[in-house]
């Protein structure tokens, strides 16, 4: 009886002093004000699932580009797609040389928003590079080239015809 209370009062403290949220779930309050949100590591509501929903209905670029870029397949660097960052879902990252590759339709042609959001990577210190999805179909020895020579320092410059954006480094 006296370990049940003891646990109970453990547990209260805990619960008040914010160690721990309830069920072992971030609580709501974290979640709520996440527009707001600079720090890239918080996961924003239904972010996840939209990015699952993206990796099961991916295109055919995608499902191309991927095939190459997986299982360290490209010289040993780590990809991974469809990766919530913030309030946005990359492509494709490689988060130890911090590269977002995203892909892109005719729908994306200057795009307002692409150049938001590339801004906002950039801010978050990733080097974005971009294709279109007719590039990959039909030049993906080219696209895999690129990618390589970005991970590889050797294009470090922005590059408009590249369609490559170099983070901003602390």
């Amino acid at each position: 009886m006296v370990c049940t209370a003891r646990r109970q009062q453990m547990k209260t403290n805990r619960l008040r002093h914010g160690l721990f949220s309830p069920a072992g779930r971030r609580c709501r309050q974290a979640d709520e004000g996440a527009e707001g949100m600079t720090d890239i590591t918080k996961r924003r509501p239904g972010k996840t699932e939209q990015a699952r929903q993206l990796r099961q209905n991916e295109t055919d670029a995608e499902y191309r580009l991927w095939g190459d870029l997986r299982n360290r397949l490209l010289n040993s660097h780590k990809f991974t797609r469809q990766v919530p960052l913030g309030p946005y879902i990359a492509d494709f990252v490689c988060r130890e040389r911090y590269l977002v590759v995203e892909l892109d339709g005719s729908q994306h042609a200057e795009s307002a928003s692409d150049e938001i959001r590339t801004a906002w990577l950039n801010d978050q210190g990733y080097d974005v590079l971009r294709f279109w999805n007719d590039e990959v179909r039909t030049g993906r020895h080219e696209v895999l080239a690129t990618i390589l020579a970005v991970l590889e320092g050797e294009i470090t410059e922005r590059c408009n015809t590249l369609r490559f954006y170099p983070g901003k480094r602390g």
